[in-house]
């Protein structure tokens, strides 16, 4: 099966991409015509964390944030996978909820973890033959899958150019559709990579990195196919945002600097407001007038009670008082159990279940 990845990079040639951090920016990479987008890390960890690229983000918060990406676009996702968080079996775990969130492809490096950021100080490299499994160990969970899988190897920091290389060639034979030598330093290293390795090749153009900003055109020259720009957006937002932040605690307004801002219809434009009211008017209904809101008026409850299964040992019924001088039964949880308890109402018109957002205290 071809991969859509495959695809586009047969209709195009050579691909150009920025990466993004949320539905949000992934639909204005859409809007912007970009025919991919790539989730960064990175990213992910700044946004949703507060933490550099230094391995904090886990396996699980990067499969969340791609579920949530993906199914907000139309166009392909390449997902930032790392090391794959652990060993071969880990990467098989990575590849197949990878593509259950709807992405179409991964970044896989040779990195120890925990990782860091490509163009940070104090990277690791595992050998190549550890990483030769872990590449096996994808193509293999991926089957015949649409996903396509890019090996990326540090190397070229940690040991040398040449090593680099070497593990990519390494690489391409376990079965990764493209290669990337992170953190070349100089556009006679980046065609070097382009002269010794077998398309397609990626080349990261990082804002600040140690590899030289070069345009789409003068990479497809020495010989690039991907390209992918994967902290512009985060670093574009987070200087407006400090920028309108400053402005506001200075000037106590912004009234004087909406020229910096999107409308307020201009946003609902990106989000599609339009077809959620469309949407909204589709399935409202008609209650006939003087109807009581039950979920706004308590006074119909006669009873709450909190029934976790597995802790009904250790909870503790508790009766208390409505608004209109009836009483309802609820359980007190000894044991912490988060936001959710499943509960059932008890009111005139029998008993419902549900989830409760929270667990009320008396």
């Amino acid at each position: 099966m071809t991969s859509r990845i495959s695809a586009l990079l047969k209709r195009d040639g050579t691909l150009i991409f920025p990466g993004v951090y949320d539905a949000l920016s992934a639909k204005l990479v859409e809007r912007a015509g970009f025919p991919l987008t790539f989730i960064s890390g990175y990213s992910v960890a700044a946004t949703q964390l507060g933490l550099p690229d230094f391995g904090y983000l886990t396996q699980t918060e990067m499969v969340d944030a791609a579920r949530r990406i993906c199914v907000s676009v139309k166009i392909p996702i390449i997902i930032d996978a790392d090391t794959g968080y652990g060993n071969a079996l880990n990467v098989i775990r990575t590849v197949n909820d990878l593509i259950d969130a709807g992405a179409a492809g991964m970044f896989l490096e040779d990195q120890i973890w925990p990782k860091r950021c490509g163009h940070m100080k104090g990277k690791r490299v595992v050998s190549g033959d550890e990483h030769v499994q872990k590449i096996r160990a994808a193509v293999d969970a991926r089957g015949k899958r649409d996903f396509f899988i890019v090996a990326r190897t540090d190397a070229r920091q940690v040991n040398n150019l040449a090593d680099a290389i070497a593990r990519c060639h390494r690489y391409k034979e376990a079965g990764a559709d493209a290669l990337f030598v992170e953190a070349p330093r100089s556009k006679e290293e980046l065609a070097t990579i382009a002269k010794e390795l077998p398309p397609p090749l990626v080349a990261n153009m990082l804002e600040g990195g140690v590899t030289p900003l070069l345009t789409k055109d003068e990479l497809k020259d020495i010989g690039f196919q991907l390209i992918v720009c994967p902290l512009t957006a985060l670093y574009a937002s987070a200087k407006a945002m400090q920028a309108m932040f400053n402005l506001i605690k200075s000037a106590g307004t912004t009234r004087d600097a909406l020229d910096r801002l999107l409308t307020f219809q201009e946003f609902h434009e990106i989000i599609d407001l339009e077809a959620y009211y469309k949407l909204a008017e589709r399935y409202k209904t008609d209650e006939p007038a003087g109807t009581t809101n039950r979920r706004a008026d308590p006074s119909h409850l006669r009873g709450i009670g909190f029934y976790p299964a597995d802790v009904l040992s250790r909870q503790s019924k508790r009766w208390t008082t409505c608004a209109d001088g009836g009483s309802y039964v609820y359980s007190h949880l000894k044991a912490g159990l988060g936001t959710n308890a499943a509960f059932s109402i008890f009111d005139r018109g029998g008993v419902r279940s549900g989830i409760s957002s929270r667990i009320i205290e008396s």
